[in-house]
């Protein structure tokens, strides 16, 4: 059994916010994109993913916490598995029985194709603002050559000589009827006498395809995106499966995301801090104008309205948080450091005095 835990690098007391994060950076680590043709990195990826989308659930993680599995089956005898057996047996042997002597025929039918699931990777910028994007996909398609039916020419199939079409022969064993899949047809009650040459007789390709993807405004890491029909092709004429975008969002050099709200650390001199002044500060959607009033204080936050991030399908929108971060330069030329020096020759050790003047009335209660 895997340690989720272990898998995402964190203790079983991790809050939703560290799990949150620690899949970020493993997620980021080992993305298919960054590691192409590494199977080991995709299969960590694929385990990553399984691991989070546990814990980030507190229903599976409360199971998981107390059983070991997502589900919360504990370990003992497995009925599952002899029930399957068991069916499959009674079905084999004494199905026609039950069934009638009519013996309902057993062939292949049209089923729903496969899902399938692509992890895309967006910037802060592309997350907050949505994009559309191309991706590639290889999945199964119909077969031109032979228009899905599998036989040259496009031929119908012809009917199993050895089931007559029902996809099961039957024969008696003693007071019992048994039914068994016909092994010539392979329970599809027809056969392909001349396989197209393209898909050897499945009716199906591989292609690659490319699918145009619309990310809306606002998603974030984890959001699912569903594209109706873009999976893979369904068998013998069925529908085809959907197709599962999980988003990604790579982390922001200047740019940090709290929910629908941005921060961003901006430094000013130590004049300006002191004098007041209007500064430049970046956003996501370009630059803006802010007044420093004097005596601003580093870690000081201003908020600039409307500036976050949309809420997905519209509605609210977050701000930017501005924190304010004094640069005090490591090197002064010998004006600056006169300059400095008169400063504190006018304001004596006015500042650290009236800390410890605080500092006494603290011990004493004053």
């Amino acid at each position: 059994m895997k340690d989720y835990y272990e898998l995402l690098g964190v203790g079983k007391d991790a809050t939703p916010d560290e799990l949150k994060k620690a899949f970020r950076q493993m997620a980021l680590k080992y993305h298919p994109d960054r590691n192409s043709g590494d199977k080991a990195s995709e299969e960590k990826f694929k385990e990553i993913n399984e691991a989070y989308s546990c814990l980030s659930d507190p229903n599976k993680r409360a199971n998981y916490d107390r059983f070991g599995t997502a589900d919360g089956a504990g370990a003992g005898m497995d009925f599952g598995g002899f029930s399957s057996q068991f069916t499959d047996i009674f079905d084999d042997f004494f199905g026609d029985i039950f069934r009638g002597s009519s013996g309902q025929q057993r062939r292949q039918r049209a089923t729903r194709g496969s899902d399938m699931r692509y992890d895309l990777e967006l910037s802060l910028k592309e997350a907050a603002f949505g994009v559309d994007k191309t991706i590639t996909i290889p999945r199964h398609e119909l077969c031109q050559a032979c228009s899905g039916t599998g036989s040259v020419d496009g031929k119908k199939p012809v009917t199993c000589t050895a089931c007559n079409g029902a996809g099961q022969v039957r024969f008696q064993q003693g007071f019992f009827s048994i039914s068994k899949t016909c092994s010539r047809c392979n329970g599809a009650g027809s056969i392909i006498v001349d396989p197209c040459n393209q898909c050897r007789g499945v009716g199906r390709v591989k292609r690659t395809r490319s699918v145009s993807v619309k990310i809306p405004p606002g998603v974030d890491t984890n959001t699912k995106l569903k594209m109706s029909g873009e999976g893979e092709l369904g068998a013998l004429g069925g529908p085809p499966g959907d197709l599962y975008i999980f988003i990604l969002v790579q982390e922001d050099p200047f740019f940090k995301r709290e929910g629908m709200h941005i921060i961003c650390d901006v430094p000013i001199s130590y004049t300006i801090a002191v004098l007041g002044g209007e500064i430049e500060v970046p956003t996501l959607k370009g630059s803006e104008h802010i007044k420093i009033h004097p005596g601003t204080q580093s870690g000081e936050l201003f908020r600039l309205r409307g500036d976050g991030i949309s809420r997905v399908g519209g509605g609210d929108k977050g701000d930017q948080i501005v924190r304010i971060a004094i640069d005090v330069p490591r090197k002064l030329t010998q004006r600056q450091r006169e300059l400095l020096e008169e400063l504190a020759n006018i304001n004596g050790e006015e500042v650290h005095r009236r800390f410890f003047d605080k500092l006494k009335g603290h011990f004493t209660g004053e």
